[in-house]
């Protein structure tokens, strides 16, 4: 199987230059069948402007063609392709960036799982500042240390009419 950062850089470009963002990519399955997950939103996406089920179909395709000419995954595996969802994953650096003062629920080593508000991303450094929920004290946690992030939604908010940043 190929490198997941490979994947990963390959992904993101050709999953861009349909008009997407790359906003998460697993792999898992069998040595001899191998699972590729990819999860996709629009760039600087919206609220009320979803992934379609066309969306997915669009990119798998394209993903397809790729997949099969190159061989990285082999001759069978298996592809999916799917929106990120309400509570989408917070992975890379541009993601905390995007999503500063937005509530995440993340996993850190020593510390367990926990939520918190993104306070900001140090310039200078790969780290975020974090203010945990019921907690005034910020911490600074490496990003390379933030595990299985994901934006937490405030659902009576939502169900007032109001997204959770308002």
């Amino acid at each position: 199987m190929a490198d997941l950062a490979v994947l990963t850089d390959e992904a993101r470009t050709r999953v861009a230059h349909l008009g997407f963002e790359l906003v998460d990519i697993q792999t898992g399955g069998t040595p001899n069948r191998v699972r590729l997950q990819i999860r996709i939103d629009w760039r600087d996406s919206v609220p009320g402007r979803g992934i379609t089920v066309g969306d997915c179909a669009t990119v798998s395709r394209a993903l397809e063609a790729w997949l099969d000419e190159s061989g990285l995954l082999g001759d069978r595996y298996l592809l999916e392709v799917s929106s990120p969802g309400v509570e989408r994953p917070v992975r890379w650096r541009e993601h905390w960036v995007r999503f500063v003062g937005r509530d995440v629920s993340l996993r850190v080593r020593g510390r367990g799982r926990f939520q918190a508000t993104i306070v900001r991303v140090l310039e200078d450094r790969d780290d975020v500042v974090l203010r945990p929920a019921g907690g005034a004290e910020e911490i600074v946690v490496p990003l390379a240390e933030a595990r299985d992030a994901t934006l937490v939604v405030d659902w009576d908010a939502e169900h007032r009419g109001r997204t959770p940043a308002e």
